[in-house]
C-alpha cells in the first residue's frame, strides 16, 4: 500500500507539469522559445542518464544480456510505430479539420500519459528510489511536451480555459496508468524485470527521435552549445541520483 501511495504522489507531480507549462507561456514568444529549448536539452540528457545509468542496470541484475537488448529493440520499435500511427503532425491538412488536429494530439497524448504511469509503477515496483528518478526524468520530459500542447489545443479552435482544462484531464492518465501498473505488479511480478528494458526503449526512443532533433535544428552557435551542455547537465544529473541510492 505504502508503494501505491508513493505511485499516486509521483503521477500526481507529472500532472503538475501542465501549470508549469501555462506558466511558460507568460513568457514573450522569443523567450520561451530559448526556455523550451533549454528545458527540451535537460530534459533529452535526463531521459539518456536515466534508460542508460539506472533503468538498464537494474534490469541487467535480472534479465540475461540477449533477452535486455531484444526488448529494448522491440520497445524503440513499438514507440516508433505508435508514434506513426498517432502523431497529430502526421495528419494532412487536406484530410482533417483544425479541430482533428487537437483531437488526435489529444488521445495520442492519453495514451503516452498512461504508458509513462505504467512505467512509473513498474519501476517503483522494483526500487522506490528507481522509481523516483524516473519519475523526474518524466517531469522534465512533460514540461516542454505540455507547452507544446496547450499551443495545439489553442490553434485547434480551443479556448484557452477549455485548453487548459482538457488538457490537465489527459494528463490524469498518468495516474490512471499507474494505478493500474500497481496492480498489474502486484498480481504478476515475474513481468515487472521486462518492463524495465521496455520503459528504457522508451526512454531513449523519445530523446533520440522526438528531443535531440530539436536541440540540432538550433541555427545559431552559441545557443547550440548551449543547449549541448544542457543536455550533459541532464545525464550528469542522472549520475549524481546514483550516489543517492
Amino acid at each position: 500500500m505504502n508503494n501505491l501511495i508513493l505511485i499516486l504522489l509521483a503521477t500526481l507531480l507529472i500532472t503538475a507539469c501542465v501549470w508549469v507549462a501555462v506558466f511558460l507561456l507568460a513568457f514573450k514568444e522569443e523567450k520561451l522559445k530559448k526556455i523550451t529549448l533549454f528545458l527540451v536539452s535537460l530534459s533529452a540528457g535526463s531521459f539518456m542518464g536515466g534508460a542508460f545509468l539506472h533503468i538498464l542496470p537494474e534490469a541487467a541484475e535480472e534479465i540475461e544480456a540477449e533477452k535486455l537488448y531484444l526488448i529494448v529493440l522491440a520497445s524503440f520499435i513499438f514507440f516508433f510505430f505508435m508514434e506513426k500511427l498517432l502523431h497529430w503532425r502526421h495528419c494532412h491538412k487536406n484530410n482533417c479539420s483544425i479541430h482533428s488536429f487537437g483531437y488526435i494530439n489529444l488521445f495520442g497524448d492519453s495514451v503516452h500519459n498512461f504508458i509513462d504511469g505504467l512505467v512509473i509503477a513498474s519501476t517503483f515496483a522494483v526500487d522506490v528510489k528507481l522509481g523516483f528518478a524516473t519519475t523526474l526524468a518524466i517531469a522534465l520530459h512533460e514540461i516542454p511536451q505540455e507547452v507544446g500542447d496547450f499551443g495545439v489545443l489553442i490553434h485547434a479552435g480551443f479556448n484557452k480555459m477549455r485548453a487548459l482544462v482538457i488538457n490537465y484531464v489527459v494528463a490524469l492518465a498518468v495516474v490512471l496508468g499507474g494505478i493500474v501498473g500497481y496492480f498489474i505488479s502486484s498480481s504478476v511480478g515475474s513481468i515487472i524485470p521486462s518492463l524495465l528494458p521496455f520503459a528504457a526503449g522508451g526512454f531513449i526512443y523519445i530523446a533520440a527521435s522526438d528531443l535531440m532533433p530539436e536541440i540540432r535544428k538550433e541555427p545559431d552557435m552559441k545557443r547550440s552549445i548551449s543547449s549541448f551542455l544542457v543536455f550533459i547537465l541532464g545525464i550528469l544529473f542522472m549520475y549524481a541520483l546514483k550516489f543517492m541510492e
